[in-house]
């Protein structure tokens, strides 16, 4: 390789890893538009989550056939990669397989390269078969048409291209073929160029070299834009994640700090507010502003796999709510929200939407059941239902919206102490019934 050569590629991994650096700035500046809450209590719990969620795939194997196919790709992914660093080396040095120093544990390597890379390219296959040619409902949900259904689609030809050009270029290598060491799988390709000059399968090689890392750089600036951003965002997702018990709802701290100022015997309910010009703090949530920056985080972190929705019994019901969608429009309104602040400067200026109504209906969220399920399934620990109860306590206390049969049990609380409509008088009649 010449030094035009190693220009162009130092050019390439600059121009690769800057863009994608950027969209990382952006990435975190948009997840900081949430509001601050307090996920650094109890690390080694959250160690131990990160550890066993996003590192050993826990929770994905509880669907045998797809956490083992994912366990595949996800460990290609991982250990394959570990090759990129020689190419990397390679390319900016004019080296060629610099590693190979290391004998036969480089051949090992590379043999455990080939079989990943075969065992890869044929669960994406099968993931490609169960998403287009079996159609599982869950990926043929109305949420994911469009941009959805295509990246899904986008992101396993991409796994498939860059297999498949990881097997050509070593099947090409006439060196590495001669050896006869760590070509496990390329010896089978390699016949397929037998009629090949030397001079021919170098330019191969070399074709397949060059594609095979400008994939990667694409593929690594692709995932801002795709739902695959939880390859990187999972290991983060779960070790903030909420660790208490599910079915336990945070109280919200305005309301806290109102009832503690109503029990408190000692203030004056006429005083006048120690800052008149504050703006008084929102109840709930109808926008992602008004969100914590662990919900943002959530919504970047969604693989679109569709198991909350598959296990929401309200979506199976024939409701119009879907988690997954939940997720995907919290995230689709929070690009909306950082684009408008990269087009005004930094500054967000009002467009008259928000996340409830443009997004999310009312009809959704009175639809959940709050049963958790969706946080049980989801393989990286997000909760739909956190962002379903901030927008419900906005319809309910700053709108008064909720639906009459909650009204109507609230009336009954404030009225009666309970939520049947009976005066406390005649509650204990039952008693006498027999």
């Amino acid at each position: 390789m010449n030094y035009i050569d190693n220009i162009l590629f130092a050019i390439l991994l600059c121009v690769g890893i800057g863009y994608f650096a950027m969209n990382v700035k952006k990435l975190i500046r948009n997840i900081k538009l949430g509001k601050d809450v307090n996920r650094k209590d109890n690390p080694s719990a959250r160690w131990k989550n990160m550890a066993m969620i996003a590192l050993g795939q826990s929770k994905m194997v509880k669907r045998p056939i797809a956490g083992f196919l994912h366990i595949i790709v996800y460990a290609g992914f991982i250990i394959i990669n570990i090759e990129v660093l020689e190419i990397i080396i390679d390319g900016l040095f004019g080296t060629h397989r610099v590693f190979s120093f290391l004998g036969g544990f480089y051949d090992f390597l590379i043999g455990s390269f080939e079989v990943l890379a075969l065992l890869v390219l044929v669960a994406v296959i099968i993931f490609w078969a169960r998403r287009n040619a079996i159609k599982l409902k869950r990926f043929w949900n109305s949420e994911m048409k469009g941009w959805p259904k295509s990246d899904g689609n986008i992101i396993l030809y991409f796994e498939m291209v860059l297999m498949t050009l990881f097997l050509v270029m070593n099947a090409t290598d006439v060196h590495f073929q001669a050896n006869h060491s760590g070509n496990v799988i390329s010896q089978f390709i390699a016949p397929l160029f037998s009629n090949f000059s030397v001079e021919s399968l170098h330019v191969i090689e070399r074709t397949a070299w060059w594609l095979h890392i400008t994939g990667i750089l694409v593929f690594l600036n692709y995932l801002y834009f795709s739902k695959h951003l939880h390859i990187l965002l999972a290991f983060p997702n779960t070790y903030f994640a909420d660790l208490n018990p599910k079915g336990e709802l945070d109280n919200l701290e305005s309301v806290t700090n109102e009832v503690k100022l109503m029990m408190d015997p000692n203030v004056d309910p006429f005083a006048a507010p120690a800052n008149p010009d504050a703006v008084p703090g929102k109840f709930g949530a109808s926008d992602v502003q008004d969100l914590n920056w662990v919900q943002l985080l959530n919504a970047y972190t969604c693989t679109e796999c569709g198991r909350c929705t598959s296990s929401c019994p309200a979506n199976q019901t024939g409701k119009k709510l879907s988690p997954r969608k939940i997720m995907m429009d919290t995230r689709d309104r929070l690009e909306e929200v950082g684009k408008n602040i990269d087009a005004n400067k930094g500054i967000f200026v009002d467009d008259n939407k928000s996340l409830l109504n443009d997004y999310i209906t009312t009809e959704e969220l009175w639809a959940c059941t709050s049963c958790n399920a969706c946080v049980e399934e989801c393989p990286v620990n997000i909760s739909p239902l956190s962002i379903i109860i901030d927008m419900r306590r906005y319809l309910v206390m700053e709108q008064s919206a909720a639906p009459m049969s909650l009204n109507a049990m609230m009336s009954n609380i404030e009225n009666n102490g309970a939520p049947w409509q009976y005066n406390q008088q005649d509650r204990l009649n039952w008693k006498d019934e027999n």
